[in-house]
């Protein structure tokens, strides 16, 4: 009986591991081609309107579409963007689709910028991924930072 009275919580503490294994966010890192296509404005808009396509390289594979609209002002330096992606990829050897929303800001020069994927738009193997992404372009390569939670299988 004592040697139950040992396993019992360890029993506990394993259940409890797995339960949040999906709970420590990952990091990843990669680097993607894209390639921007300008749209014709509809009439009367004053805002740009791009088509967004692009490959995934790295830890995320795959390919995404999307659209982006942009708007500039008078102040040199100062602009802001959203877009909607859908991302169709293999991560950790899971494929599925999810969305990403771009959200960005150029306030005189200075940028700010939010991608994050849109709660419960994944599909597939990726079903219940959550995270965000940051975005680097040096020298004209781009590069991502993905940190994400994916649910055990």
């Amino acid at each position: 009986m004592a040697g139950m009275k040992t396993l019992i919580p360890l029993l506990f503490a394993f259940a409890a591991a797995a339960a949040n294994a999906g709970d420590k966010p990952m990091q990843i890192e990669g680097s993607f081609d894209v390639k921007l296509t300008p749209q014709p404005p509809a009439e009367g808009q004053t805002w740009g309107r791009q088509t967004i396509a692009k490959t995934f390289h790295g830890a995320l594979e795959g390919t995404s579409r999307g659209e982006m609209l942009a708007a500039g002002t008078a102040v040199k330096g100062s602009a802001g963007y959203v877009a909607m992606e859908q991302v169709t990829a293999t991560l950790e050897g899971r494929k599925g689709t999810f969305f990403l929303q771009h959200f960005g800001l150029m306030d005189k020069g200075t940028p700010t910028l939010k991608v994050s994927v849109i709660p419960d738009s994944a599909t597939g193997e990726l079903t219940g991924l959550q995270g965000t992404m940051t975005i680097d372009v040096t020298g004209g390569q781009h590069r991502y930072t993905f940190t994400y939670n994916l649910p055990p299988r």
